[in-house]
């Protein structure tokens, strides 16, 4: 079965960190958030990918061919940028003769049962309940799972279903004939061509296909969110059960993940850090943050912190003399 991943967005949500790389680089525990994901299904036993690049698609190019010598991959170039459908329409001709096809979006993060998708009979989308179904393609199903509708971004919500960015296809040429009236009807949504509304087309045309529930999902438009997958991934076993490097003068609290050839002294690390590699880290006490690779942070006290590569950060330092009654306040107002 082949594997599409639209990669082509600019996730504008994320700046500034998405100036310089396209949101899929953008690192959580430890590797890309596109890593996580390819590696995910490359131990399902997927190996023949498309990607759909657009926004700063050389440097996702360089990073899928350098750490996945071994796939089958071809790239396409989406341009302009029109939506997640239109994203599949320019790389037709690699999948319109596929009886099976898996669309998996390039920022997602989820947790599911590959081994049951792969298995599936009928088409599959994979949703999550949220607080806010405004904001996302939504599904409707009756109590079996089945859909019987399928709304981008809806102002009345009628179900808490968000679509997270995976589907099982199992009617290839009836979405690529949805796709094309998609186009030739100008069915768009803030001008894109969105995949939620073809599939509806092939809803009415009598595709049956149901919801399949993922687990921990995180829409990784959002430092929240990022922050969050962050510890979620760096709380499994992997990182867990996994030894670190100790560092002079240096406490570290887990789980954490620090990559290669860092050099780190007189700091406190953790919980729920990712440094990346190559990185220098002096007297720092760093928790719940992502630090990306080649920086350099001195004197500086982190929570809740996303920091990019090849980033310089000096803190402040202060040699006090203090007599008794003394108060002093260093905050901000």
């Amino acid at each position: 079965m082949k594997v599409v991943v639209p990669v082509a967005g600019i996730g504008a949500k994320l700046r500034p960190h998405t100036h310089t790389q396209p949101k899929p680089l953008v690192p959580i525990a430890g590797k890309p958030i596109l890593g996580h994901m390819i590696d995910g299904l490359r131990e399902g036993g997927l190996h023949d990918f498309v990607f759909v690049l657009g926004y700063l698609g050389d440097k996702i190019e360089t990073y899928i061919t350098s750490q996945y010598p071994t796939l089958d991959i071809k790239f396409v170039v989406q341009d302009p940028r029109e939506g997640t459908a239109h994203a599949l329409w320019v790389c037709r001709e690699h999948l319109i003769n596929e009886k099976e096809l898996l669309i998996v979006l390039g920022d997602t993060v989820a947790g599911f049962d590959l081994d049951a998708l792969l298995k599936s009979e009928v088409s599959l989308l994979g949703v999550k309940k949220v607080s806010n179904p405004m904001l996302f393609g939504i599904a409707e199903t009756d109590s079996q799972g089945w859909i019987h509708k399928l709304v981008e971004k809806p102002k009345i919500p009628k179900s808490n279903q968000a679509l997270v960015g995976i589907y099982k296809i199992c009617n290839v040429p009836l979405l690529f004939e949805a796709i094309e009236h998609q186009l030739a009807s100008q069915i768009r949504v803030n001008n894109e061509y969105y995949l939620t509304d073809a599939l509806m087309y092939m809803i009415q045309k009598g595709e049956r296909m149901k919801v399949m529930e993922v687990d921990n999902w995180f829409d990784c438009g959002r430092k929240e969110t990022l922050l969050e997958a962050n510890a979620i991934l760096l709380n499994t076993a992997y990182y867990q059960n996994k030894e670190q490097p100790s560092f002079p003068n240096t406490i570290i609290i887990p789980p954490v993940s620090i990559g290669k050839d860092c050099k780190i002294e007189h700091s406190i690390i953790g919980p729920n850090v990712a440094i990346g590699e190559h990185t220098i880290i002096q007297k720092a006490i760093l928790s719940n943050s992502i630090i990306g690779a080649y920086s350099e942070l001195r004197h500086v006290v982190l929570k809740d912190s996303i920091i990019g590569n090849d980033t310089a950060l000096n803190g402040l330092v202060q040699s006090l003399n203090i007599g008794d009654n003394t108060e002093i306040n260093f905050s901000k107002l």
